[in-house]
């Protein structure tokens, strides 16, 4: 697939999503995709579904993060490797972890994969064993990384 011109509001939601501001990416994506001819229109929806199913994780609304995880990383996959500078494989691969967690561990988990997975974030050095889960050990929240030697880095 060929890319088109990405909106530069684009790069804005993805330094919010990165930052993990979900909501606020959700309100800056929504925006350029209702305006947005395909191919980009369903790049950004991709994208904005996995910020809104982070969200809804947030809240442990397992069902909610479940669902939209599933549509956003279906909707981006005609966009790999890559697109608009964005490694798409990456984010998908992040995403599928993620949503395989989830499966694993179920709704009545949510609120704590959650807890599990902003802490490693935000606090650096945290051990496998700290976690508590090894499953969780291995995951991250997803971060958008730009295809390498494109002179984009992760906030």
């Amino acid at each position: 697939m060929t890319d088109a011109a990405i909106a530069p509001e684009f790069w804005t939601g993805v330094a919010e999503f990165n930052q993990g501001e979900y909501y606020a990416c959700h309100d800056t994506l929504e925006a350029i995709w209702m305006e947005a001819t395909e191919p980009n229109r369903s790049f950004y929806q991709g994208l904005l579904q996995i910020s809104v199913a982070i969200y809804h994780l947030s809240n442990h609304n397992w069902r909610g993060a479940v669902i939209l995880l599933g549509e956003g990383t279906h909707r981006l996959r005609r966009y790999q490797p890559e697109y608009g500078g964005v490694d798409v494989d990456d984010l998908l691969a992040q995403g599928v972890a993620l949503m395989q967690l989830l499966h694993a561990r179920g709704a009545d988990q949510a609120g704590q994969v959650w807890e599990q997975l902003a802490a490693r974030q935000t606090a650096e050095g945290i051990s496998k064993t700290a976690m508590g889960n090894l499953e969780v050990g291995v995951v991250q929240l997803p971060q958008v990384r730009r295809v390498r030697g494109k002179g984009f880095t992760t906030a």
